[in-house]
């Protein structure tokens, strides 16, 4: 059985930057921005923003729930070796597909407002 590390990257999303008063945050209105609430949020202290980097299983607890719903049977294909035909050709998320190496996949959460973001799965197969 092959062994794999998955990771989770923001691809597309808008974080904003987080202000606080103190220690509150300070809201912006989310749907008329365009700003993800879990990233504006990010890791209390700094937003996250497009390019950041997580590790699954070990960061699930720092992912939004609803995206981590969204991801679910993806990464369960990943870590077991499968992968999803559809390549996306031509479009901004062409996929990599590579038993032996980097097979990527993306996903986009459910929020239906402009708010919404899409990761990217990287799937890297750890050598015997």
């Amino acid at each position: 059985m092959s062994y794999y590390r998955i990771e989770v990257e923001i691809y597309e999303g808008k974080g904003g930057q987080l202000r606080k008063e103190g220690e509150q945050a300070i809201f912006p209105e989310f749907e008329k921005e365009g700003i993800c609430a879990w990233m504006y949020r990010g890791d209390g202290q700094h937003s996250y923003q497009a390019g950041r980097k997580f590790t699954w299983p070990e960061d699930a607890g720092k992912l939004c729930p609803w995206l981590l719903d969204s991801m679910h049977s993806m990464i369960h294909t990943l870590r077991f070796g499968g992968t999803m035909p559809w390549m996306y050709r031509d479009t901004p998320y062409e996929k990599m597909i590579d038993p032996e190496g980097v097979t990527t996949e993306f996903v986009r959460c459910p929020d239906p407002t402009a708010s919404g973001i899409v990761v990217k799965l990287i799937r890297t197969r750890i050598p015997d």
